[in-house]
C-alpha cells in the first residue's frame, strides 16, 4: 500500500470543477503534495453545496464536470504522480425526489426493488416530513393537488414544485378520474391509501419512519450492511478503485453504519490490500480506533485537540474560567451542562429514535415473559444514553466484544452511583439486551435494539457536545472544536508528547488535519485564539471596556436583555479570532465583507446554542437584536470600538501568526500523514460551514510559493500573508518525499529543554535508523511580543538549552527551512533561535 507523504483537501462544487483542479495539479505538485483529497463526487441534489446529499452513487455529477471531466483531472494527476483519495458516504443518501431510488420507493412502497435499501421501517407507512405544516392544513389552504408529474406524466400529488408519485394500484384503473380531484376530502382518501403520508418537518423529531444522519430528515439511512446494498451502492466506487484512478478512500460517518468493522472488511477486500483507507470517526479522550479495522486510521479531529495541550497556557486557564464565570453570574458547571444538553437531545430532537429503542425494549420484555415497568425502562434508558462517553460500541449479532462490554459495565456503574440512578434492576434489564444475555425468543430483537443503540449514541454525542454545548458555553472558542472534549482536562505538553507517542503506536499512517469542512472555525482562528489564555486577565478587561463602549446598542426584551453579558463575550472573542490581519477601522468596504460573513455565522451560533432561539422555532425579535449589536460593532460609525479592538488585538494577531506556523509544523514533522485543507497552506481565519466552505484564491496561492526553494529571511509581509506558512510546507514535505520511513516509522522522541525559556518551545525528534530530525518550536510568545508588535522577531531563547540522546548527538544537521548547517554535541544551545521562528534539523549523512 502506498501511503500518502501528504494530502490536499479540495471542495467540489461552488464553482469549483474536474477541470479547474486540473489544473491546479502543477500548484499541488509544487507545493509537495502527493494526493489529493476529494469530496463527495457523485451525483447529489441540484445546487448542493457539498455532495453528501448523494442521489445517484453510480454517477459522477455532470455540475462539476461529469466522468468526462473526472477522467480529464486523474489523466493530470497521474501525468504529475499524484495519487487521488475519495470521499464515499455509505451512510446515507438524499431523501430527495431527485434519487431515483428513494422515488421509487415511495412510488411503490415496500414492493419496491429499493424498499430495503433504505433503513426504513415497514411496519408503518413511509413518513415524508417536507409540508411547512401538518397535511390537513396545507390541504385545506390549496397548497396540495392532484397533478401530472411534469417529468413522468403520471398522477401525483404536488406540492409547489414537487411532486409525490402515486401508487400505481391507486390510480392506473382511473387516471382521469384521479387528475380530476379537486375535492380536499376526496385528495385526503386517495393520500391514505399511498404506502406513504406527507407530514410537516416539525413531526420529524417524534414521528419518522426512517433513520435519518443526525437530525437531517433530507437524509435517509442506507443499509449498506446488506450484500445487494453494498453492490449496488458501490458498483462505480470499486470500479474507480480497481482501475487504478482512485487510490484511496475515505468513508463519512462510519459510526452511522449498523456493522462498520463488517464494512470496513468487506470493503478491505472489494478494493484490495493497496487502496489507502481511512474512516471519519470522533475518537473520545483515551479512546483507540478498534485494532482489528481494516484501516489506515481516522481523518485526524484528535489530533486538533492534541495541538490545544501544546498551544494552551494550562497555568493560567483557571483565570479566564474564572473570568468567564464572572460575566455568566455563577461558576459554570460543564457537567450539568453537558447534561442538560443531552437530555434536551434524548427528549425532544431525538424523541422519536428514542421512542424507537424504547418500544423494542419492551417488545423484548414481553417476548421473555418479564415484567417491566415502562417508566423505569424509560428512565434507564435515558440515562444511560446521557451517560455514554463516547461515540459508540461496536456490537454485532452476537453481542457485544470484550472491550464494548468493559466500556458498558464502567457506563452502567457510573449511572448507579450517580444522582440520577434509576432503577437497578430496569438498568440491568437494559444492559442484558446490549450484551445479547436474552432468550432466544428475544435475540433477533435484542440485536435490533443493540444496532438502533449504536447507531443512536454518535448522533447523540455529537449534536450534544459540537452543536450545543459548544454553542452555549464559550470561555474560550479555541476548545469548543470537532473531537474536542465537552469536559477538558489539564493542558500540558507532556500530554501532548504522550498522545503523539500514542498516535504512533496506534495509528502513524492516520490523517493529521489542522482545518476541515466541519471544524468550527479556521485553523489560524483557533491559533489566535490560543493565545488569550496566555493573557486572561487583559482579555476580561478587553471585553468588560468593550461591552461599556457598545452598551447602548443591548436591547432590552421581555426574556432578558440581547446580548447578554455572555453573549457579548462570544460575540468579542469570536470576532477576535476571525479578524483579518490587515483589515482597519478605515476600510469601510473590508468591513462589510467581514460584517456578511459574521453575521451569518451569529445567527447560526444563536440558534445551535438553542437557549433563547433555535431552527425549530426560531425568535425573531432576540436574533435581530443580537444582530443589530453585531452591525453596530462592525459600522464604520463606531469609530471608537473599532481603533480599541484593532489596537487591543495587535499582540494577539502576531502571537497567533506564531502559532500558526508552529501547528503547521508539527504538522508536517509529528506522527501521521498532514492534510491540508484548501488555501489552510497559507491563512485560514474562516468560521463554521459554510463560511469554511469558500474557495481560495488559488492564483494568488501559486505566486506566492514562488522561490520558496531559496532560503531567505521572512519579512513582515511573508507572516501576514502566510508565506512562511506556506514555504515551510513545500520545504518539509519534499523531505518527507525524501525520507518517508522517518516520518512513517521514526520513533518519537520527547526533548527537554532547560533555562530561561525552556516552557516556551516545543522540541522533539524523530528517528529512523541513521536518518534523524530534530524539530524546535515556538509556544506561548503572546508575553515576548507586548514590546513590540514586529514580525519577524529578534529576541533569542538565550540562556536555554536542549539534551540531546545519543541517537542525536555528535551529528551534522542541516536546517531546511533556512538552510543553515550545524554541528551538534550533546547538547543544543538555542542562542540563534528566533523565538517566533522554527527550526526543522535534518541529519547529514
Amino acid at each position: 500500500m502506498t501511503i500518502p507523504s501528504a494530502t490536499y483537501r479540495i471542495q467540489f462544487r461552488n464553482g469549483m470543477t474536474f477541470d479547474r483542479v486540473a489544473g491546479l495539479v502543477p500548484y499541488l505538485k509544487r507545493l509537495g503534495i502527493s494526493h489529493l483529497y476529494a469530496s463527495p463526487i457523485f451525483t447529489a441534489t441540484a445546487g448542493s453545496t457539498h455532495g453528501y446529499d448523494v442521489t445517484d452513487a453510480n454517477e459522477i455529477d455532470p455540475a462539476i464536470g461529469g466522468r468526462e471531466g473526472f477522467d480529464r483531472m486523474v489523466k493530470a494527476l497521474k501525468a504529475a504522480d499524484l495519487g487521488l483519495i475519495l470521499d464515499i458516504v455509505p451512510n446515507h443518501m438524499a431523501a430527495s425526489l431527485e434519487n431515483a431510488w428513494w422515488y421509487d420507493v415511495i412510488e411503490h412502497g415496500e414492493k419496491s426493488r429499493y424498499a430495503r435499501h433504505f433503513d426504513i421501517d415497514w411496519s408503518r407507512r413511509l413518513t415524508l416530513p417536507f409540508l411547512g405544516d401538518t397535511f390537513e392544513a396545507a390541504l385545506e389552504n390549496g397548497e396540495i393537488t392532484v397533478k401530472r408529474d411534469p417529468d413522468t406524466g403520471k398522477p401525483a400529488l404536488a406540492y409547489y414544485e414537487s411532486f409525490y408519485p402515486l401508487n400505481p394500484e391507486t390510480w392506473a384503473d382511473r387516471e382521469d378520474e384521479v387528475l380530476a380531484l379537486t375535492d380536499p376530502a376526496a385528495i385526503a382518501a386517495l393520500h391514505e391509501r399511498q404506502p406513504w403520508r406527507l407530514m410537516s418537518w416539525r413531526d420529524a423529531p417524534r414521528d419518522l419512519s426512517y433513520r435519518r444522519f443526525f437530525e437531517i430528515t433530507g437524509l435517509v439511512g442506507v443499509r449498506v450492511e446488506e450484500d445487494t446494498v453494498f453492490d449496488d451502492t458501490h458498483r462505480l466506487i470499486l470500479e474507480l478503485v480497481r482501475s487504478g484512478a482512485v487510490d484511496g478512500l475515505r468513508v463519512d460517518h462510519v459510526d452511522g453504519l449498523a456493522d462498520p468493522k463488517a464494512y470496513l472488511e468487506r470493503l478491505r477486500r472489494e478494493t484490495g490490500p493497496e487502496c489507502y483507507l481511512t474512516v471519519e470517526k470522533i475518537l473520545g479522550e483515551g479512546e483507540q480506533l478498534p485494532a482489528d479495522w481494516p484501516v489506515s486510521g481516522t481523518t485526524g479531529y484528535e489530533f486538533v485537540a492534541a495541538l490545544s495541550d501544546a498551544l494552551v497556557d494550562g497555568g493560567k486557564l483557571d483565570t479566564l474560567r474564572d473570568a468567564y464565570d464572572e460575566v455568566v453570574g455563577k461558576p459554570v458547571d460543564m457537567k450539568a451542562e453537558l447534561r442538560a444538553a443531552k437530555l434536551l437531545m434524548v427528549d425532544r430532537n431525538f424523541e422519536g429514535e428514542f421512542t424507537t429503542l424504547l418500544r423494542i425494549a419492551l417488545e423484548i420484555a414481553g417476548a421473555q415473559g418479564s415484567k417491566q415497568d415502562e417508566q423505569a425502562v424509560r428512565a434507564a434508558l435515558r440515562e444511560l444514553l446521557i451517560a455514554f462517553p463516547v461515540y459508540r460500541t461496536y456490537g454485532t449479532q452476537a453481542g457485544l466484544p470484550p472491550e464494548g462490554r468493559q466500556l458498558l459495565q464502567k457506563v452502567v456503574s457510573k449511572v448507579n452511583a450517580g444522582a440520577h440512578a434509576p432503577d437497578p434492576a430496569a438498568l440491568a434489564f437494559i444492559t442484558q439486551i446490549l450484551t445479547g444475555e436474552v432468550s432466544d425468543a428475544a435475540a433477533a430483537q435484542a440485536a435490533t435494539f443493540r444496532t438502533r443503540f449504536q447507531q443512536l449514541t454518535g448522533p447523540l454525542m455529537a449534536k450534544s457536545v459540537e452543536d450545543t454545548l459548544f454553542f452555549r458555553q464559550n470561555m474560550e472558542l479555541a476548545l469548543n472544536e470537532v473531537g474536542a472534549e465537552p469536559i477538558p482536562g489539564d493542558f500540558s505538553l507532556k500530554r501532548f508528547h504522550a498522545e503523539m507517542k500514542t498516535r504512533l503506536d496506534h495509528q502513524p499512517d492516520a490523517l493529521s488535519g489542522t482545518s476541515t469542512h466541519d471544524t468550527k472555525r479556521g485553523e489560524d482562528a483557533r491559533a489566535r485564539l490560543y493565545t488569550l489564555t496566555e493573557a486572561p486577565a487583559r482579555w476580561a478587561e478587553c471585553v468588560a471596556r468593550w461591552r461599556q463602549m457598545n452598551q447602548s446598542k443591548v436591547s432590552m426584551l421581555d426574556d432578558g436583555a440581547a446580548p447578554k453579558a455572555a453573549g457579548a463575550w462570544m460575540l468579542y472573542q469570536a470576532l477576535a479570532g476571525v479578524w483579518p490581519v490587515r483589515l482597519q477601522p478605515a476600510d469601510a468596504a473590508g468591513l462589510k465583507a467581514l460584517e456578511e460573513r459574521f453575521l451569518a455565522f451569529v445567527e447560526k451560533a444563536l440558534r445551535e446554542a438553542k437557549l433563547r432561539t433555535d431552527w425549530a422555532d426560531s425568535n425573531d425579535a432576540y436574533e435581530e437584536a443580537v444582530l443589530n449589536y453585531t452591525r453596530h460593532l462592525l459600522s464604520p460609525d463606531n469609530p471608537a470600538f473599532l481603533q480599541d479592538f484593532v489596537s487591543t488585538l495587535q499582540p494577539f494577531i502576531r502571537a497567533g501568526l506564531v502559532n500558526s506556523l508552529t501547528q503547521t509544523v508539527v504538522k508536517l514533522t509529528a506522527p501521521g500523514v498532514p492534510d491540508i485543507y484548501q488555501g489552510s497552506e497559507a491563512l485560514n481565519f474562516s468560521l463554521v460551514d459554510p463560511d469554511n466552505r469558500r474557495e481560495p484564491d488559488f492564483t494568488a496561492l501559486e505566486k506566492m510559493l514562488d522561490g520558496f526553494e531559496k532560503p531567505t529571511a521572512a519579512t513582515e509581509q511573508d507572516w501576514l500573508s502566510g508565506r512562511v506558512n506556506q514555504h515551510a510546507i513545500a520545504k518539509t514535505l519534499r523531505l518527507r518525499q525524501e525520507k518517508p520511513a522517518l516520518f512513517r516509522k521514526g520513533d518519537y522522541l520527547p526533548l527537554t529543554a532547560t533555562g530561561t525559556w525552556a516552557r516556551n518551545v516545543i522540541t522533539f525528534a524523530r528517528v529512523d535508523g541513521d536518518d534523524a530530525l530534530i524539530v524546535i518550536t515556538p509556544r506561548l510568545v503572546l508575553g515576548l511580543l507586548q514590546e513590540s508588535n514586529s514580525l519577524p522577531h529578534k529576541q533569542r531563547f538565550s540562556g536555554t538549552a536542549i539534551a540531546l540522546p545519543d541517537a542525536l548527538a555528535n551529528r551534522r544537521y542541516r536546517d531546511i527551512l533556512s538552510g543553515e548547517e550545524i554541528a551538534l554535541t550533546d547538547r543544543l544551545t538555542l542562542e540563534s533561535v528566533d523565538c517566533c521562528s522554527a527550526v526543522i534539523l535534518v541529519s547529514l549523512p
